[in-house]
């Protein structure tokens, strides 16, 4: 039965929960225990600005890691930095064929305003565009260039939930405009496209940005929600586990096991089986404030960042845990290095080498944990 995408929001709005029984036989649902999850590590927008033999390197380490896939950022901004007339795409193509070199999927990251693309007054590369219709255009360019190359996935911007992910501010109608726009356009390209939902920010009130559940019920009420196969989201938990179970209910725990969870949303906005990527996870091991080795310091909220070896543990746990949550299509490791040695913030200590290019403990441990979820898929 071929699936049936409505057009207008207003009918969704109405049919929604009438077309979620039809779309049942187009949809993906749960992935079968037997088979893991999508692996993968996230570069950002790292891998663009290498030289071919860095590049390599990351690439080989996502090999040997286990890796099938890298999500890395099809920047507007790196594409057309310079106006509507002109197109960088060979910043991007030596991405795509260092990965296909390597059997490697790309999951790219469509988001990120130019400075002529943007609204007055905004002036970072987060600011939405000021005219949405400019970025969807770039988005078809680009699936026009790479869909041949075997792209057919794409993540549409990255945390537009977040405070500074969708400048002025997270705004669920504006990023629904964007979205819709996004996804008939590779459609259009690229008949077996998957559109998924941006990368949502774990977030609490207070904060800033809008909590992961409230943004997707407003994307839902926009008629955003049949726009996509799928929702990414970012669970960080560190200090604690993905496996760990809290009265209070960790990021990962907000998935599916609490009153108000992203699943609850998904039944509510009758999409129950959409699934959720896990686009971004992963634990800085170093920062400026307090460390926890997942007994000391947790809950703190002096707590940063945690010890090597308890970024092991977290690596290595949440590739169990996700290769035992059916829901979870893709778990992508964020980062593979540390991005400096300064301590003045926790975000340059996300990765699984440090910046001088040793694998920390966490390297190994991720690497056996992918290896043993796919020797024995059951656990």
């Amino acid at each position: 039965m071929p699936c049936v995408r409505p057009t207008l929001r207003t009918s969704l709005r109405v049919l929604g929960p009438v077309l979620c029984l039809l779309l049942s036989a187009c949809s993906t649902g749960d992935r079968p225990a037997s088979a893991p999850p999508h692996i993968g590590i996230s570069y950002g927008d790292e891998l663009v600005w290498m030289s071919d033999g860095e590049r390599d390197d990351a690439l080989d380490d996502a090999v040997t890691l286990g890796a099938t896939w890298i999500r890395a950022d099809l920047s507007w901004a790196d594409i057309q930095p310079e106006g509507p007339g002109s197109h960088l795409w060979e910043r991007f193509d030596r991405v795509v064929h260092a990965a296909r070199q390597r059997g490697l999927q790309i999951l790219p990251v469509l988001a990120y305003t130019p400075p002529w693309a943007r609204p007055g007054g905004c002036s970072s590369e987060k600011c939405e565009p000021s005219d949405p219709a400019q970025f969807v255009d770039f988005a078809e360019a680009a699936a026009r260039r790479y869909a041949p190359e075997g792209l057919h996935t794409w993540e549409v911007w990255n945390e537009p939930n977040g405070a500074g992910g969708w400048l002025p501010r997270p705004d669920a109608a504006a990023y629904t405009v964007v979205l819709e726009g996004v996804a008939g356009a590779v459609r259009r390209v690229d008949p077996q496209a998957v559109v998924i939902l941006g990368g949502l920010a774990a977030l609490s009130d207070g904060d800033g940005g809008v909590p992961e559940t409230e943004f997707l019920e407003q994307v839902c009420e926009h008629g955003g929600i049949w726009a996509v196969d799928a929702v990414a989201y970012h669970p960080y938990t560190y200090p604690y586990l993905a496996s760990d179970r809290t009265s209070w209910g960790t990021s990962w725990n907000r998935m599916a096991d609490t009153p108000t969870s992203l699943r609850n949303v998904l039944s509510r906005c009758a999409t129950p089986d959409l699934q959720i990527w896990i686009t971004e996870y992963g634990a800085p091991t170093d920062g400026p404030g307090a460390v926890s080795d997942g007994t000391t310091g947790a809950g703190s909220a002096a707590t940063t960042h945690v010890t090597e070896d308890r970024q092991a543990a977290i690596a290595a746990d949440a590739v169990h845990t996700a290769a035992a949550t059916p829901f979870v299509a893709g778990l992508f490791w964020y980062s593979l290095r540390d991005l400096s040695e300064d301590p003045a913030s926790a975000e340059s200590f996300f990765g699984l080498r440090r910046h001088d290019g040793s694998a920390k403990p966490a390297f190994a441990a991720f690497r056996e944990a992918v290896s043993r979820a796919r020797r024995y898929p059951d656990g």
